[in-house]
């Protein structure tokens, strides 16, 4: 059952919060978008997370599912939406009055009031080693696109499913980057489908853990957008001082070996923690300013990628809050750019501006009611939406060639470009 929070602060008092933790008033983050995870007890209503989103700027938003109650907050403000149909639902739309029911239910009802722009289908099915979930995958994405056709609403809401980075076999130097083998038949499929239907390919990519996994052998530097003398990649003489941007263009080789050069890729999370374990290297609330102020200062720079220097970076930050109920380390609770106050968690320079909190209430999505589960809300399976930041082990979220690990051909390439 979902807590009632009260928050008491005033439109002065709160604005005063802002003021003295050192948020600013800069223009709007137009082309960046945020994860709206509801994993918590004590987040405000999201009747009261519109103004507060408003005052950031942010445009876009992604949930992990179609909470009724986020949908209809945010409906008339223009604010883009992708909404996600869990794992657990990936076998009951394979029927197409399954399907169709639950796009009627969750985004046609919705519509044009509230702007649906995409619906991803599963997240990291591919790699949480469920042959059952990723045999259905593709079959639940084209049924899901099928009752949108059936609809008319295929031209305005695209289908696409969220991938992990652990995908990938290899992604330094980025034009190494390559699909897993084993995953290869899963993938090329899902790409045809990508190719047809004009949906993104999304990848969650996290540095964050590539650091946390070994933070002696990667440099902090690179990973958080600080001055560093970067990297060449030898195949293509070209330049990288960040990890994210490698990662991005690792993925841009990876599909263009398979024959998808064309294909969008959005980087549907990414973040870093302003909190963790003792053994969770790098998780302060500096670190978290680092990567998110100078992703923020990336996304408006409109550069793109070395590989791809006219694309356009489509990153959706993890998260909009804290969320105190997720299981795992501490870290997976405190990826937050605000508190559930809706103070911030720390400063990054965003404008939030004159937001008082009433009387608000928790919100979980349990409220939502989906035809193919009767009434019944995710918290009613055995899954959830989304439970960590990545499904994949932290071992597994960095890449291994050969046996050795990609960490390690980073620095030696660095070093390399050093002396």
């Amino acid at each position: 059952m979902a807590a009632t929070t009260s928050f008491p602060y005033p439109s002065a008092i709160f604005l005063s919060v802002l003021i003295i933790s050192g948020f600013k008033f800069p223009e709007t983050v137009n082309s960046m978008g945020i994860n709206y995870g509801q994993i918590a007890n004590n987040l405000p209503s999201p009747d009261d997370v519109v103004p507060l989103v408003k005052s950031i700027g942010i445009s876009k938003i992604k949930l992990y599912d179609a909470d009724p109650k986020v949908l209809k907050a945010f409906a008339n403000t223009g604010v883009e939406f992708i909404v996600g149909l869990p794992n657990e639902y990936l076998s009951k739309v394979q029927a197409p009055a399954q399907a169709q029911s639950w796009v009627k239910s969750n985004v046609q009802a919705h519509l044009p009031a509230t702007n649906i722009t995409s619906i991803f289908v599963g997240n990291e099915v591919l790699t949480l080693n469920d042959t059952s979930l990723s045999n259905n995958l593709l079959p639940a994405m084209q049924s899901v696109h099928s009752a949108l056709v059936g609809l008319g609403l295929d031209k305005q809401v695209a289908v696409t499913t969220a991938h992990s980075l652990s995908i990938l076999e290899t992604s330094f130097p980025p034009s190494a980057g390559a699909f897993r083998r084993d995953l290869t038949s899963c993938i090329t499929p899902i790409l045809n489908f990508h190719a047809k239907t004009g949906s993104p390919f999304l990848i969650n990519a996290y540095p964050y853990f590539a650091y946390k996994s070994n933070p002696k052998q990667v440099p902090l530097d690179y990973v958080l957008f600080q001055p560093n003398s970067g990297s060449v990649d030898p195949a293509t003489n070209l330049h990288y001082d960040n990890m994210l941007i490698a990662q991005i263009d690792a993925v841009y080789s990876a599909l263009g070996s398979l024959g998808f050069k064309k294909l969008p890729v959005h980087i549907s999370e990414t973040g870093w923690p302003s909190k963790g374990d003792e053994d969770e290297a790098g998780a302060t609330p500096e670190n978290a300013k680092k990567y998110n102020g100078n992703l923020i200062k990336l996304i408006y720079q409109k550069k793109g990628t070395p590989l791809r220097p006219g694309s356009d970076l489509n990153i959706y930050v993890f998260a909009l809050f804290n969320e105190n109920m997720k299981p795992g380390p501490s870290s997976e609770r405190n990826f937050g750019l605000f508190k559930p106050d809706g103070s911030p968690a720390y400063s990054i320079g965003l404008a939030a501006g004159n937001i008082s909190f009433g009387n608000s209430s928790s919100s979980s999505g349990q409220g939502q009611v989906n035809p193919i589960s009767n009434g019944r809300s995710p918290s009613d399976f055995s899954g959830t939406p989304y439970l960590s930041i990545s499904s994949a082990p932290a071992t597994e979220r960095w890449d291994v060639i050969g046996g050795i690990p990609m960490t390690w051909l980073v620095v030696s390439l660095l070093m390399k470009h050093v002396l």
